[in-house]
């Protein structure tokens, strides 16, 4: 039997030797980018590489999902390793769909490509018959909550309940068998880094947003119209004004687009859409600020006398990162790329759905500096693939191995010292009573 430090030497090796297949499959995923739960090519990419590996799997989970095991055959927890499929829209990002605007301007088709290489290492000769329990390859949709229209559709057709793709996963069981998660996600900051880890990350909830006005022609009979451009942006004057109302130490971030503005220049407009996020970092502030934009949204609509409908989705609870797997994580990412290149990220406004994992189980999202420009931007673009796909995989591997390692003894205490905030159960009771959908009227 190997040493836990024999076990990692091996697997590092492996990693290195299968490098350029992961980082092919990486820029294979960028040049084919798709929207959340529309990642059909993509989830066709990672079933081959599943297929060339010879690793059982399953498919069609939550629509794109698949999911994989590595089980060592000896008894012990199960550990997944989580990746996700889909892209961003950003229609100038250099490597963008020219149909669609799809563009992966965060950085997702890198995670597949680490997922990948974990794989590959583990699977060398020896490592996971010295390892107790299991691994599980999660590569899930839909974690960027964008198209919230289309989603919501989908909701209302019954192909799915939640509009992101881990809560799918945990609606559907695809969670039930797992104990404790990790993933990797780019970044382009801070300079001087090479891995960061976080404490937290902001929650939110999705919101749609309907005007309704009266048409008339805009030019001859403007009296006889209501204006519902006028009320958004009346609601929109209003949701800023609360700003000053918010503590800082909340990070509330609230940022709504208009996605139909009226039918045509010539008529007032009676149709006006909105979508917005309202995001915190606790789901109470998350509640609080909601309730503040809903009053802003029925404001609007009552001064021009027209009406509004809001419709509450539920979207992702606060990532709360599990300190002991962080302290394996940030070891084993030191020993590749030196402490000096660590650094600490505090909170993070951002919001991802790994949050809603971290409720029912011990989870770490740490970040891979390897990456230029902004994200979600036009610019932001993978600098250092060796970066952020190989040395990534080796720093989660080595952390597989540290939990399933002797007996899975640091596993074990892992699950036993974590206190699950919520029980599967009532994940999805919560989940479900933030769905709400009102008309208000004068």
């Amino acid at each position: 039997m190997m040493t836990p430090e024999e076990l990692k030497g091996a697997v590092r090796a492996e990693i290195d030797r299968r490098a350029h297949e992961a980082v092919a499959l990486s820029v294979e995923i960028l040049k084919a980018p798709e929207a959340g739960f529309r990642e059909v090519k993509t989830a066709a990419r990672v079933a081959d590489a599943f297929r060339r590996l010879s690793i059982p799997y399953e498919d069609g989970i939550a629509v794109t999902g698949l999911k994989a095991i590595l089980d060592s055959g000896n008894p012990g927890p199960t550990v997944a390793v989580m990746a996700e499929l889909d892209s961003l829209i950003v229609p100038g990002h250099p490597h963008a769909d020219p149909a669609t605007g799809a563009a992966h301007a965060c950085g997702h088709h890198c995670q597949i490509g680490a997922l990948a290489a974990v794989a590959m290492g583990l699977m060398a000769p020896g490592i996971m018959a010295d390892l107790s329990g299991r691994v599980a390859l999660l590569v899930v949709p839909a974690e960027e909550y964008i198209e919230i229209g289309y989603r919501d559709g989908l909701r209302r057709d019954g192909v799915l309940e939640f509009l992101a793709g881990k809560p799918e996963f945990i609606r559907l069981g695809a969670l039930d068998d797992v104990d404790m998660a990790m993933m990797i996600h780019t970044t382009s900051s801070p300079e001087g880094a090479k891995f960061a880890v976080s404490g937290s990350n902001n929650g939110m909830v999705a919101k749609l947003v309907k005007f309704e006005g009266v048409a008339a022609h805009a030019g001859a009979a403007p009296h006889a119209g209501v204006n519902a451009l006028n009320a958004s942006m009346i609601a929109l004057t209003a949701i800023h004004a609360q700003r000053e109302t918010y503590r800082d130490e909340d990070s509330v971030r609230i940022h709504p687009i208009i996605t139909r503005g009226g039918a045509a220049v010539s008529s007032v407009p009676a149709d006006v859409r909105l979508e917005t996020f309202v995001r915190a970092r606790s789901v109470e502030a998350v509640t609080s600020a909601s309730s503040k934009v809903d009053r802003a949204l029925r404001a609007g609509a009552l001064a021009v006398g027209g009406s509004v409908t809001i419709q509450t989705l539920p979207g992702y609870l606060p990532i709360r990162n599990d300190g002991a797997m962080l302290d394996l994580f940030r070891g084993n990412a030191s020993a590749l790329v030196g402490a000096g290149a660590i650094v600490d990220l505090g909170h993070r406004p951002g919001s991802t759905d790994m949050g809603d994992v971290s409720q029912l189980m011990p989870v770490i999202h740490p970040y891979v500096r390897a990456s230029t420009g902004l994200a979600h931007g036009a610019d932001y673009l993978i600098g250092d693939y060796d970066l952020a796909v190989t040395t990534a995989a080796k720093a989660m591997a080595m952390t597989v191995i540290d939990l399933l390692s002797d007996g899975a003894k640091r596993a074990h205490d892992v699950k036993s010292a974590y206190k699950a905030p919520m029980t599967k159960q009532g994940y999805l009771t919560f989940m479900r009573g933030i769905l709400d959908e009102a008309t208000y009227r004068e």
